[in-house]
C-alpha cells in the first residue's frame, strides 16, 4: 500500500531550502501549510516541535520524520523537504540531516499515523530512494520518487516478487 501517494501534494516539496535548524524547517513547513490548506503556520511549528522536544525524529542515514497530531486536522497530509545543507537532528547515528518528510495527523488517528510512519521508515531504509531523494533536480522528481517508491526500491520489489 503507498500510503505516501495519499499524503503528499506535488506543492508540499521544497528542494535545497537554506535553513540551519529545525525550528526553520518547521517555520518553513508551517507556512507551507498555511498557504497551501489555511492550518495556521503557529500550530504546525508548535505541533512539531512539542513532538521533537519528546525525542528526536531523526532516523539516521540523513533522514528524519518529524510529525505531529493537529486537532482540526481532517486528513493525514505531509510534506517533503531535501536541505542545501545538512542541519543537526540528533539522529541515532549522530549525523546530520537533510531529507525531511513531515506528517500531519488528526488528532485521533492513532493508528492511520502509525502505518504511515512505518511505510516513511520502510522507504527511507533504502539506500537508493536516499540516493535518488539526494540526486533529484526538480519538485516533480521527488514528487515521482516518493509516491512511485516501489519502483526505486529493489529491495522491496524483489520481495514482493
Amino acid at each position: 500500500m503507498n500510503l505516501i501517494h495519499k499524503l503528499l501534494r506535488q506543492d508540499h516539496i521544497a528542494l535545497d531550502l537554506d535553513v540551519a535548524s529545525k525550528k526553520r524547517v518547521f517555520e518553513h513547513i508551517g507556512l507551507m501549510f498555511e498557504n497551501t490548506q489555511q492550518i495556521s503556520h503557529t500550530l504546525v511549528f508548535d505541533s512539531l516541535l512539542n513532538r521533537e522536544r519528546l525525542g528526536s525524529t531523526g532516523l539516521g542515514y540523513g533522514v528524519a520524520i518529524p510529525h505531529g497530531r493537529l486537532k482540526k486536522l481532517r486528513d493525514a497530509s505531509g510534506a517533503f523537504v531535501r536541505t542545501l545543507t545538512p542541519i543537526p537532528f540528533e539522529s541515532p547515528d549522530g549525523q546530520p540531516v537533510n531529507l525531511i518528510f513531515v506528517v500531519l495527523v488528526p488528532e485521533h488517528a492513532t493508528e492511520q499515523h502509525l502505518q504511515i510512519l512505518s511505510e516513511l521508515a520502510q522507504v527511507f531504509s533504502d539506500p537508493a530512494i536516499r540516493d535518488a531523494l539526494n540526486a533529484c533536480k526538480s519538485t516533480d522528481d521527488a514528487y515521482q520518487i516518493l509516491t512511485d517508491w516501489s519502483s526505486y526500491a529493489p529491495h522491496q520489489r524483489s520481495a514482493t516478487l
